[in-house]
């Protein structure tokens, strides 16, 4: 009979959708990268998903964030990521998280999840998330820079001790190092960061709601990165990809 994970399963098997069934992922960021990642693992079968994020929909997200609408902006990015996921796994098992993740909190036992995705911001939160990760045994892959991006081929999937040219990734191995940390996936461009046009403001006649419970115009923001609707997307959904594909035995070797 079919249902809604038969095309996956002409290509994966039954014992791997099962595998899929009974993992719990977390995944902390929701964002432009993070919202297309839960997306694809919600439409894979994984059977459990944690969602950690604060920030709620602002309407500079409608140019690239899946989770973005008119009728969004203001609301919480776990809340409405949690309605769609039920929208289209209504037996996957969801817990949502309205935070931003601060080194050295304790609020997770790292241990219970199969897979983590890192798609959030801060150095020092994708450091603390990557060291837990490693210390409770548990696969991480980590999203480098997506903004000020415009070749979406350009990205891959390798060790962080193997990429180039990106910022974000040249501090994450110098501080990977540091720690001691001898691996860790990521999904990253070699691509050089576009500088954004000068002079150029963000506008418009609604308010942002970030951070949460306040208000302020977008045009107050500082050091905002360039973005498209069609780079954060391709890195959330490689993202997946891998965690699918690790998690059913389908994953590269080396």
């Amino acid at each position: 009979m079919l249902g809604p994970l038969s095309r996956t399963e002409l290509l994966l098997g039954a014992d791997a959708m099962a595998r899929l069934a009974r993992a719990r992922v977390a995944v902390f960021g929701i964002g432009g990268v993070g919202g297309y990642a839960v997306e694809a693992l919600a439409r894979s079968g994984v059977g459990a998903l944690d969602l950690i994020d604060d920030d709620r929909i602002c309407v500079t997200n409608l140019n690239r964030q899946l989770l973005a609408t008119r009728e969004t902006i203001g609301k919480y990015k776990v809340d409405e990521a949690e309605r769609r996921i039920r929208s289209i796994s209504p037996s996957c098992v969801v817990r949502t998280y309205r935070m931003f993740y601060l080194p050295g909190d304790d609020t997770f036992d790292f241990t219970e999840y199969d897979y983590i995705i890192d798609a959030v911001d801060t150095v020092s939160a994708k450091l603390a998330l990557v060291e837990y990760a490693k210390k409770a045994g548990t696969p991480i892959i980590s999203a480098m820079g997506a903004g000020n991006k415009l070749d979406a081929s350009a990205f891959r999937v390798a060790d962080i001790y193997e990429t180039s040219v990106c910022p974000l990734a040249r501090v994450m191995r110098a501080e990977c190092r540091k720690r001691g940390i001898a691996h860790l996936k990521v999904v990253y461009s070699p691509e050089k960061p576009i500088r954004p046009v000068e002079n150029a403001t963000i506008s418009c006649r609604f308010h942002c709601v970030c951070p949460p419970g306040t208000t302020r115009k977008c045009t107050e923001r500082r050091d905002i990165p360039g973005s498209t609707a069609f780079v954060p997307p391709v890195v959330g959904f490689m993202l997946a990809g891998e965690v699918v594909r690790d998690l059913t035995g389908f994953g590269r070797t080396k």
